[in-house]
Order: structure tokens, then C-alpha cells, then sequence
């Protein structure tokens, strides 16, 4: 149970109705981290914006690396409702539960290239200790890798982003879906 009101579609009304129709319409259900912020509409187009732009838009980085870097993060922070939508999400790409569940606890015990665990190495220490990031042992070591300075520019997006959305979740109460929180699109 949430720990603040939340307004449920069938209550829903004006701009927040016509957001929650887009978004079942586009996205084929809604989840509950969009319910969540439903006391303030704007927020949820926006913030859906935002996700799309960073998970979806172009970028040097795939698909499968923007959703190691969600699980990653939301396994730093504890947050079960994002591991398990981005850990769905990232099984898509790789085909391995087994090792999504790992990526989650240790991206170090997953098989990951030398690329995907600086990546990973970055994500967390941004997570758990930002103030620690330094140039020479993060930002070199990703430059170091054939990552150039927009791809580390949509890494520290995507991080920042899944800390403020699992902030949220954490904060609020935001439950997972019924349903588990699968069958959305994820390419």
C-alpha cells in the first residue's frame, strides 16, 4: 500500500485521465511508479519524457547496457520494484534470468566484458558514493574502454535517473504490479 493517495484510473479525471489513456494506449498498461505521481500530472509526462529519451533515444550505448545500468543501480539502492521491471526488460536482450538476478547482487560474478563492467563500476559508485566519482580511476577508465564523453554523458543519465525514480518507489510505497510488472515493449 502507497503511503500517500493515489488516484486509480477509473477515479481519474481531466489532464490525468488523458495521461493514463496515452499511456496504456502507447505503453500497453500503466504501472504503478506513473500512479504514484498522479497527485501532480505534469510530473508524469515529464518524467516519461525523460525515461524515453535516455532508454530509448539515440545513443552510443545499446539497449541491453541501459537496462544493465537501471538494474544496477536499483540493486545498489534495494529497490525490488525497478530490478524486477528493468531486470524483465534486460532478459529480453540477454536471455538469462539466472544472470539478470546476479547483475543485480554482482555485476562482478556475470560474465560481463571489460567494457560493461567499467560501466557497471561507474553506475555504482555514482549510486552508493558520488561524491567519490574521480576522473582518473572512472571517467579515464571508461575513455580507456572505447567509451567516448556522450557515451559516459547517457551513463551518468541513466544512473541519476533510476536513483530519483528508485527514491521514489522507496519513498512512497510503490508496490509491484499484480501481474509481476512485465509484457511491456523493451525494444
Amino acid at each position: 500500500m502507497t503511503f500517500i493517495k493515489v488516484i486509480q484510473p477509473e477515479e481519474a479525471e481531466g489532464e490525468l485521465r488523458s495521461i493514463y489513456e496515452h499511456l496504456i494506449k502507447t505503453r500497453g498498461k500503466l504501472a504503478e511508479v506513473h500512479k504514484i505521481q498522479s497527485l501532480n500530472p505534469v510530473s508524469i509526462v515529464n518524467h516519461m519524457d525523460l525515461y524515453a529519451t535516455i532508454m530509448f533515444g539515440r545513443s552510443p550505448l545499446r539497449r541491453y547496457q541501459r537496462e544493465m545500468i537501471a538494474v544496477v543501480v536499483s540493486g545498489a539502492n534495494k529497490c525490488a520494484y525497478c530490478v524486477r521491471h528493468h531486470g524483465l526488460a534486460l532478459d529480453h536482450f540477454w536471455k538469462d534470468r539466472a544472470r539478470v538476478d546476479r547483475l543485480a547482487e554482482d555485476f562482478n560474478d556475470c560474465g560481463l566484458d571489460e567494457v560493461d563492467i567499467s560501466i557497471c563500476e561507474y553506475a555504482r559508485q555514482l549510486t552508493l558514493k558520488p561524491n567519490a566519482i574521480d576522473e582518473c580511476q572512472h571517467v579515464n577508465t571508461l575513455k580507456e574502454r572505447g567509451l567516448d564523453d556522450r557515451a559516459i554523458l547517457d551513463i551518468a543519465l541513466i544512473t541519476s535517473y533510476f536513483n530519483f525514480v528508485n527514491r521514489m518507489v522507496l519513498g512512497l510505497g510503490v508496490e509491484l504490479e499484480a501481474d509481476g510488472g512485465g509484457g511491456y515493449d523493451y525494444d
